[in-house]
């Protein structure tokens, strides 16, 4: 046998006497702790198992509620839709003028008008519910503002005119409404310091 494999079957011999001295010294330093002390650190380790389980079983529970409440949230927004178009068909069909004249029109304006209140009787059964604007004040939260308009009767950010309904699914925004927003009256004078100022 050469000498170099003297050497490593020494440096095994070594190294299996340490590992082995490393588990005799855990197993003493395991009997230091009292039956107390083992009871006390695996008491604390079921707690936290048991605390563990408790928050992954209510991060459950409310992925169900999400889902239960919220899993037809895409299939309302894009529902709106329908909504919105069959209430552009009813402003274009009064405004048309050649349709002004069949004697039938109020008929058809009537279905179309029960049309419309059955498909928001639907939306409110399914917690779908008009976010209300007239004489609000903006909220970023429910309104997104198209325009500015000038007004010294209201006061600023109160919303004036709504260009498209926003609706509510329960008490998630499902489609913010457009609206236009009152702003002071800026003096001429004023105007022209600032478009000064911008050359």
């Amino acid at each position: 046998m050469s000498d170099n494999n003297k050497q490593k079957k020494e440096l095994r011999k070594e190294e299996g006497i340490k590992a082995s001295e490393s588990v005799d010294q855990n197993k003493e330093g395991n009997k230091d702790l009292t039956l107390e002390e083992k009871l006390k650190e695996t008491e604390e380790k079921l707690l936290r198992s048991l605390a563990e389980i408790e928050n992954q079983r209510r991060r459950f529970e409310k992925e169900i509620k999400d889902a239960f409440e919220f899993g037809s949230f895409n299939f309302a927004k894009e529902s709106l839709a329908i909504l919105d178009n069959l209430q552009r068909a009813k402003v274009a069909i009064k405004n048309d003028q050649k349709l002004k004249i069949n004697q039938d029109l109020d008929k058809f304006l009537e279905n179309i008008e029960i049309i419309e209140k059955d498909l928001v009787s639907i939306f409110e059964k399914n917690r779908i519910k008009k976010i209300e604007v007239s004489g609000k004040k903006f909220d970023p939260n429910f309104h997104q503002a198209m325009s500015e308009i000038e007004d010294d009767n209201k006061d600023p950010g109160t919303i004036l005119s709504e260009i498209q309904a926003g609706y509510m699914l329960s008490d998630r925004l499902l489609r913010p409404a457009l609206v236009s927003v009152a702003k002071k009256k800026t003096p001429k004078d004023q105007e022209n310091k600032d478009k000064n100022t911008e050359k």
